[in-house]
C-alpha cells in the first residue's frame, strides 16, 4: 500500500511539474479546428479512467468555434447497448490561442485544455488539466480526422503521455467503434 501510494505521489508530481510547461501549438487557428474528429487516443492517470479502460471504445468529437472565439465541443461514444453517451462544454478561450477553460457540469471539475500539437487535416493532440476540490489531473487525448492513427502518431501521443507525468499503463489506443446518429 505504502509503495502505490509513493508510485501515485511521484506520478502526480511529474505530472504537476510537466504540465506547466505544456504550452499550446504556435500560429493555432481556430476555424481549421472545426468539424470532426475521431478520438483514437486517451490516456490519463485518474482511477475512473484505471477502473474502464478496457471497456472504452473510440468516440466523436465535433469542435464548432463560436463567432466570439470560443470553441462548442460536442462528444458522443456508442454505449455496447445501443444507446449514446453525449457530453457538450463551451470552452472558453484564454488570452493564450490554443487554450481553453471550461467548467464541466457533469464531472463538476475546472477544465484547462490546451492544443499542443495539430495538423488540422490529420490529428490533434489535446492536453487538459482538470482540478476538482483542490486536485488536479492531466488527461490528454489524440483526435484523428479519420478512425487510423498510424503507428508514428501513436508513439508520438504515447511520448507525449509519458512526458506529461502519465503511467504506460494508463495510455490506450481506443478500438474501433460505431458512431452514434446524429442529432
Amino acid at each position: 500500500m505504502r509503495n502505490t501510494l509513493l508510485k501515485m505521489l511521484a506520478a502526480l508530481m511529474c505530472a504537476m511539474a510537466a504540465c506547466a510547461d505544456v504550452t499550446p501549438v504556435a500560429d493555432f487557428d481556430l476555424q481549421k479546428m472545426a468539424g470532426k474528429w475521431f478520438m483514437v487516443g486517451f490516456a490519463t492517470n485518474a482511477q475512473w479512467f484505471v477502473n474502464h479502460k478496457a471497456g472504452m471504445k473510440m468516440g466523436t468529437a465535433v469542435l464548432t468555434p463560436t463567432d466570439g472565439g470560443d470553441l462548442d465541443l460536442s462528444y458522443a461514444n456508442l454505449n455496447a447497448d445501443g444507446s449514446c453517451w453525449r457530453m457538450t462544454h463551451l470552452a472558453k478561450k484564454t488570452e493564450t490561442p490554443g487554450q481553453f477553460t471550461f467548467h464541466s457540469q457533469v464531472w463538476n471539475n475546472d477544465n484547462d485544455m490546451r492544443i499542443i500539437d495539430v495538423v488540422y487535416d490529420e490529428y490533434a493532440l489535446v492536453h487538459t488539466i482538470k482540478t476538482k476540490d483542490g486536485v488536479s489531473e492531466v488527461l490528454n487525448k489524440l483526435y484523428s480526422r479519420s478512425t487510423e492513427a498510424s503507428p508514428e502518431l501513436q508513439q508520438k501521443f504515447t511520448q507525449f503521455a509519458l512526458q506529461t507525468g502519465i503511467l504506460a499503463d494508463n495510455i490506450a489506443i481506443l478500438p474501433k467503434n460505431a458512431e452514434c446518429p446524429a442529432v
